[in-house]
């Protein structure tokens, strides 16, 4: 038996296997049959018993049993009368608590009815949510292609809306269209939607769509109409150019107000639309050539009369005639009001200043009641920025109304501006292969150079070709007449130009003021082929000034010659000229190099002794040789007080001498102030060579000026001017 209660059941356990071993030992020990038995067999393992019986004696129950001695039989007995009370007691328990019992059993039962029906009721939900679910699946599925047939009902509802505008004609472009005049905005806003329905309709034809034929008619109609007013209106503004005396710019603004008409007509109607491109373009040669021809005509009488000829050269001899026209007097400006100097610019270089260059164009008319006359190139400015500023204007028009652009816009300008500016290149022709004025074509030639920069400023490429045929007309002649010029000088016989004179030659005079006119306009537009030809000339005239020298008998008047004439040419290139120029920097070593020769001159006459003496003496100092003059006390006597008796007189009359010798008197005061002071230099060499102790023996040392008193006396006879 097994004791379920109570503390150590293990220790219960063995107890009751144990009697009951006993019990069964004291009965059945005489039937026990051992057999074989085989202690040493795996089947039953002492170690293993061992072991369980140690654990078992380990228990607390155990060990106070053991401990006190009880018998276990008896002990066994006991616990089996316990166990029996203890289980007639639970039973008794169970019979008095037996209502209860069933109590609580037909409450579980009626607990598991209801838990019964709840799980049949949950079933129900489980069911109805799931039959639920798929509803609402079903509705989803049916508010998801309701929502594409309302998107698709929409898109085809705004094409068919769109395409129903588009087609429907309302009554109001119709009347617009029909009765109101074109310049009214409402026509204009009326023909860019019947432009548009022009369009759709065009679009739709092409998907043969059965509602364009419905409209057609109506469209085509209306199209007719419209063309037809348009039609009238241009070309009534395009006649109202050919009117005298108009304004032609004002109808041309009033087209580009309406340049959508002719986008119309190209678009709709391209033989109306070419008809009224034709009218304007012969309307429009006609006027710009019978403008610009007339403008031209009456430009020539307000020209000056006098013209140069071919005999108008720089190295041609200045006769009667020539002395009345052509010559410029040094303080002087030309007499004739009416005609302009060949070789000085004067004030013709003005009309390169932007104000000038853009200013208002001539008024033949008015000028001939004021008697008024001009330089060809002032006249050749006006024409020229008339043609500008029309052919700008012209070139923009065409390009706006008409929508072209590049070589067609190009095209289109040549047909109308091309016989006027072929009549303005014949003109020209004409006129440069008879023209000897060199300075007005090289005004021509940058009057057109900075018109060029103007239109390429404005991004207008209209009038370059014609630039370029200008300036090939003009540049061959400028060089042409400069070479004229070069050999003129080139050729000239010092010996057929009159009685010779000192001051500045009339030939370097011109050449002076044309090379100064032409560096100076130069500046902006540099031309390489011009430095080299003003660099041939300015050879020629410095050959030509040497060989006009050489008549002269002396040296001395060979050098004042030079100088006056290197003088006045380099005072009037640097008026005009760069400092830096190359012909200013040629004349002035020349002028530097002959100043210096001249001043040797004139102090030879009265100081030559002293001059001689100071050069040879310095020479031999430098060779340690002075010795050899050791023996000069009467000659260095003679310098000595020869100079302090005549320096004052000698410097006065040398004074003198050199203002009347030169007509500038700057350059003449420059002189004497280089002459006195050399003439102080060589004074001061003299001191020195006296102060040697070769010389300081000599009893006339004592008679020499002193250098310093010298010099304040040198400076009362300097010339202030």
């Amino acid at each position: 038996s097994v004791f379920q209660g109570g503390r150590g059941g293990t220790g219960h356990l063995i107890c009751c296997d144990y009697v009951s071993f006993s019990q069964k030992t004291d009965g059945d020990m005489t039937n026990l049959n051992l057999g074989e038995l085989d202690l040493t067999t795996d089947e039953f393992i002492l170690d293993e018993v061992d072991i369980h019986i140690q654990a078992n004696l380990e228990d607390d129950l155990v060990k106070e049993a053991l401990k006190t001695g009880v018998d276990l039989r008896q002990y066994s007995k006991q616990v089996e009368s316990e166990l029996q009370r203890i289980e007639q007691a639970s039973i008794k328990d169970y019979i008095k608590e037996s209502q209860n019992i069933a109590l609580l059993h037909n409450q579980i039962t009626a607990c598991d009815s209801i838990l019964e029906r709840m799980e049949g009721m949950l079933s129900g939900f489980q069911s109805d949510l799931s039959s639920i679910s798929s509803e609402i699946q079903t509705l989803q599925q049916q508010s998801v292609s309701m929502n594409v047939r309302l998107k698709n009902r929409q898109a085809v509802r705004s094409h068919l809306s769109q395409l129903v505008d588009e087609l429907v004609v309302p009554g109001a472009m119709i009347s617009t269209i029909l009765d109101s005049p074109v310049t009214e905005q409402e026509f204009l806003e009326q023909l860019h939607e019947l432009n548009n329905k022009i369009n759709f309709a065009k679009e739709l034809s092409f998907r043969e769509t059965l509602a364009c034929s419905d409209i057609q008619d109506i469209v085509d109609r209306l199209k007719l109409k419209a063309v037809s007013k348009i039609r009238e209106f241009i070309l009534q503004k395009i006649y109202s150019f050919r009117k005298p005396m108009t304004n032609y710019q004002i109808p041309q603004n009033t087209l580009l107000k309406y340049r959508f008409f002719y986008q119309f007509l190209l678009a709709n109607e391209r033989t109306v639309a070419k008809e009224i491109r034709d009218e304007y373009v012969d309307t429009m040669s006609k006027i710009y050539y019978s403008y610009f021809k007339s403008y031209s005509g009456r430009l020539l009488k307000v020209q000056y009369e006098e013209v140069a000829d071919k005999d108008d050269l720089m190295g041609v001899e200045d006769t009667a005639k020539k002395d009345i026209l052509y010559t410029v007097c040094f303080f002087s400006k030309p007499s004739l009001k009416s005609r302009n100097t060949i070789f000085t610019l004067g004030q013709r270089g003005t009309i390169l200043s932007p104000a000038e260059l853009e200013g208002p164009i001539l008024v033949p008319h008015t000028a001939q009641r004021g008697d008024s006359r001009y330089p060809y190139e002032t006249l050749f400015r006006s024409q020229h920025y008339a043609l500008l500023d029309n052919g700008c204007r012209e070139y923009l028009f065409l390009s706006d109304f008409f929508m072209v652009a590049g070589n067609s816009a190009l095209d289109l300008f040549n047909s109308i501006m091309g016989k006027t500016l072929s009549m303005f290149l014949k003109s020209m022709s004409t006129y440069v292969s008879d023209c000897y004025d060199s300075i007005a074509v090289f005004l021509c030639i940058h009057i057109i150079l900075r018109f060029r920069a103007i239109t390429a400023k404005r991004t207008i490429p209209a009038l370059d070709k014609y630039w370029e045929a200008v300036l090939e007309l003009l540049w061959p002649r400028f060089e042409m007449i400069l070479e004229m010029n070069i050999h003129s000088i080139r050729n000239t016989d010092p010996q057929k130009l009159g009685v010779l004179d000192t001051r500045p030659h009339y030939i370097t005079r011109r050449y002076a003021e044309f090379s100064s006119a032409i560096v100076s306009i130069n500046q902006t537009f540099p031309n390489e082929r011009t430095h080299t030809l003003l660099g041939q000339l300015q050879v020629e005239v410095e050959n030509f000034v040497l060989k006009m020298a050489a008549e002269f008998p002396s040296r001395r008047d060979q050098l004042i010659f030079l100088i006056n004439n290197y003088d006045m040419m380099l005072s009037v290139l640097m008026e005009r000229a760069a400092d830096d120029s190359k012909e200013v920097e040629g004349f002035q070593q020349l002028l530097l190099a002959r100043t210096q020769e001249f001043i040797e001159e004139i102090l030879s006459p009265p100081f030559g002794g002293m001059i001689a003496f100071v050069k040879e003496a310095e020479a031999l100092m430098e060779k340690g040789q002075l010795d050899r003059l050791k023996n000069e006390e009467v000659r260095i006597t003679q310098l000595v007080r020869g100079f302090s008796s005549t320096w004052k007189q000698s410097v006065e009359s040398m004074s003198q001498d050199v203002m009347r010798s030169f007509t500038n008197f700057k350059n003449g005061t420059s002189i004497i102030q280089g002459a006195l002071t050399q003439l102080i230099q060589y004074y001061h060499g003299f001191h020195k060579i006296l102060n040697q102790p070769t010389f300081r023996s000599l009893a006339v040392r004592s008679e020499l000026i002193n250098l310093h008193h010298l010099m304040v006396e040198v400076k009362k006879h300097k010339p202030n001017f």
